[in-house]
């Protein structure tokens, strides 16, 4: 595999979905930032990504992209596989009293809107999280004092070998901003939540608390959502903060003035920008307070 453009030799000739070469990915992820990935892909369903799955040799690495929120991906790109489930993937439908079927693909705050017209919840949360059904239930993504997992009833997974397969959420040990899988190597393609009837959940509520979301964070600019992980009994944000890196700054990449726990490109920033900020900020964080912190995105991808 390599980034000039060329179609590997195991590439299906039957999919029905779209597939680039050397495709940028700082067309992919919220930091608009990252290399080009060697195969870019957009299957149109679960049969025809189990399809390309199948062929992809064991040795070409496969990374799944929902909106590209929560991943910095590196200026070098990703010599492998890229998967974006946007776009497809996003059934979104009431299957019984409280319970709702909902694709990968489905933004967060689609669903969270869905379930306050249905009224059901409590689903308002899920307005918060800057991402899609599959980022969500990876890593156990929360707002607003509620997380993802609890409301899960079962869900569905694919693995390497396009093989799918049901599971319970009982199957998956579950932690703040961790899940645990019983197999690992699949990928999540849907989810069956169970809510309960919610005379609070409404629009109006979830419109008072993205009001709320806005002025407290940088929404509309270019960030990776949360970078860091709340630490037990504080929060990064002020830990940060504290630290005197309100404004810091790393070529094109800056501390939030607005919200600390956000890393922001100012519009000409790279990969590598970011990275070394990320770093400057967990050890001064470490030096300053004696707690270090754990990144909450996700770094991946070769170096330039």
């Amino acid at each position: 595999m390599n980034a000039a453009g060329n179609s590997p030799p195991w590439l299906p000739a039957t999919l029905a979905g779209a597939v680039s070469f050397a495709e940028p990915l700082a067309r992919h992820t919220s930091w608009h930032v990252g290399g080009p990935a060697d195969v870019f892909f957009k299957p149109q369903s679960a049969e025809d990504l189990a399809l390309f799955l199948a062929a992809v040799p064991a040795s070409v690495p496969v990374l799944m992209l929902g909106l590209g929120s929560n991943i910095l991906v590196r200026d070098g790109g990703w010599r492998g596989v890229v998967i974006s489930m946007h776009g497809s993937f996003d059934e979104l439908r009431l299957t019984g009293e409280g319970n709702v079927y909902a694709e990968a693909g489905v933004p967060c705050a689609r669903l969270a809107k869905s379930c306050a017209r249905w009224g059901i919840g409590p689903a308002e949360f899920f307005a918060g999280i800057p991402g899609t059904v599959g980022g969500a239930l990876a890593m156990n993504a929360g707002a607003w004092g509620g997380e993802t997992w609890p409301h899960v009833c079962s869900v569905e997974v694919i693995n390497r070998q396009g093989v799918r397969a049901h599971r319970l959420a009982s199957e998956y040990r579950v932690s703040y901003r961790h899940v645990e899988p019983p197999v690992s190597g699949e990928w999540y393609l849907s989810a069956e939540f169970r809510f309960t009837p919610d005379a609070a959940t409404s629009l109006e509520k979830i419109q008072q608390l993205l009001e709320q979301r806005r002025e407290s964070q940088p929404i509309g600019k270019w960030s990776g959502g949360s970078t860091f992980v709340n630490p037990p009994g504080d929060h990064a944000a002020r830990l940060i903060d504290a630290a005197g890196l309100k404004g810091f700054r790393i070529g094109g990449a800056v501390v939030s003035e607005k919200h600390a726990n956000f890393l922001l490109n100012e519009g000409a920033a790279t990969a590598n920008d970011l990275e070394c900020l990320i770093n400057h900020v967990s050890t001064t964080v470490s030096e300053k307070h004696g707690i270090r912190l754990v990144t909450e995105v996700r770094v991946v991808g070769e170096p330039l």
